[in-house]
């Protein structure tokens, strides 16, 4: 469900996981409250009040991505996550920008089920239960279910065999919810669809005329096939099952439609590279790529508003929040369509990271790679205590690496770490197994297993 967070509250979540970038924050935050607003708003007044698009603007490695991601998770909103790069012009080959709505409502397709599929749980779990114990017992099925019809004509069953299967059933569900026999194998028959989108590959089906698609799914026929499976493995497949019959199809794909309309959010990475960089075919002798302009026009209705015809029905755009986002390292915003600029009012800017960004970066999230690293090899029973020495190490030689190498930003930070604990890595099996529980990183040991690296700029290249 959606969630309702004031702006402070979201920049406080986003601060657990984002280093700097406050700008950045606020905005979005101030994006996400404002659709709340809306919502409160009266039915003309909403009609008219539409989302302020942000583009983000800032080199790799500073966060971007990771703040439009967390921001959906933190709301609840449907997310997608497309590179503008990836699109190309109606007619050519490749995706076209109509894709990503229709991802975008697969997503929140996914994100409504799941939550439906909660309400209905435990009635799924005790007719899972119930097809099991019929599984594991033939012939003691309960009177109306499938198996126990009885014959044409009828018959009479004694009652003392009625009691004794009813015992036996009885017996068999205690053991079956105290997982008693989980290990036992039964066989089942699973019906699935084929997977439409992977046979259908090469002729594009997401980008099909949607009710052309569905004939198409319409005309392969579900695929039946008997397997034998444990009972563990047996119980998931037949609760979902069970709750594919409980849910109401149009019901989770009305919600979605209207999740994805009124809180859909989407990402549109790498928005630099179809803007035409200054004096690229403005008149010009340069030709420049015959799909950036035409991508930048295809991509204008969706941001302004449009229709788009998916294979639910309609899904229109006016309220979908995109937020953009670019290094700008050889075009500019303004190289944009001046119509597509517009549809942006909002402009942050991010900040390149440095020594001390990098040490709060190791040192403060709870997904930090400090902590990812400890926890890898506290599986193979090594404790590993980093001294604050040694943070500072790493974060200076991946500011080193950064300056006199191609600026990727925390990105770098991963290949540093990842350096410094190579030969750990391939070693805990056997320190574990020597009796050795204990590693403790120094600054003495990062400058050795990185520093030559750095300083050899031919191999530090290849490397780092």
């Amino acid at each position: 469900m959606m969630k309702n967070l004031t702006p402070r509250q979201v920049v406080e979540q986003l601060d657990r996981y984002i280093i700097s970038q406050a700008d950045a924050k606020r905005a979005v935050a101030v994006a996400i409250r404002n659709r709340w607003r809306r919502r409160r708003l009266d039915a003309d007044m909403a009609r008219e009040v539409y989302p302020k698009n942000i583009i983000m603007i800032g080199p790799t490695g500073v966060g971007k991505t990771e703040i439009a991601r967390r921001l959906a998770d933190l709301t609840g909103a449907p997310f997608v996550k497309v590179e503008a790069s990836k699109f190309t012009e109606v007619g050519y080959h490749g995706r076209d920008v109509e894709s990503m709505i229709r991802d975008l409502l697969d997503r929140a397709i996914a994100v409504v089920r799941d939550e439906m599929a909660g309400t209905v749980q435990a009635k799924a779990e005790d007719a899972a239960n119930e097809r099991l114990v019929d599984l594991l017992a033939p012939g003691t099925e309960t009177p109306g279910s499938e198996a126990g019809q009885p014959p044409e004509g009828g018959y009479v069953q004694p009652e003392d065999s009625v009691e004794r299967r009813q015992r036996l059933r009885d017996r068999l569900m205690e053991q079956l919810k105290a997982g008693e026999l989980d290990e036992r194998e039964v066989e089942l028959t699973i019906t699935r669809k084929p997977a439409t989108s992977v046979m259908f590959a090469n002729m594009g089906l997401d980008q099909m005329d949607p009710d052309m698609a569905g004939m198409f799914e319409k005309l392969i026929p579900e695929q039946t096939k008997r397997r034998k499976t444990t009972v563990a493995e047996a119980k998931r497949i037949l609760i979902e099952q069970e709750t594919d019959k409980l849910l109401d199809s149009d019901k989770i794909t009305s919600e979605a439609v209207s999740r994805t309309e009124e809180s859909g959010i989407v990402f549109l990475d790498e928005i630099d590279k179809i803007a035409a960089p200054s004096g690229e075919g403005k008149g010009g002798g340069g030709s420049p790529d015959v799909s950036r302009q035409g991508v930048q026009r295809d991509l204008l209705p969706i941001v302004e508003g449009s229709a788009v015809n998916t294979r639910h029905g309609l899904v229109h755009t006016d309220h979908i929040l995109f937020i953009a986002a670019g290094a700008f390292h050889t075009a500019s915003v303004s190289d944009l369509m001046p119509e597509l600029q517009g549809r942006f009012p909002i402009r942050v800017e991010l900040s390149a990271l440095g020594k001390e960004e990098f040490v709060r970066v190791l040192k403060e999230p709870g997904n930090s790679l400090t902590k990812q690293q400890q926890a890898l090899l506290g599986v193979e029973g090594l404790e590993i205590v980093f001294e604050d020495a040694a943070i500072e190490a790493i974060a200076d030689l991946a500011a080193q690496a950064n300056a006199t190498l191609e600026n990727i930003g925390a990105r770098r930070l991963m290949t540093i770490v990842e350096k410094v604990f190579e030969q750990i890595n391939f070693d805990a099996p056997d320190m574990a197994a020597e009796g050795q529980d204990k590693v403790t990183i120094t600054e003495t040991f990062v400058r050795e297993q990185v520093a030559p690296i750095v300083q050899d700029a031919d191999l530090s290249k290849f490397v780092l």
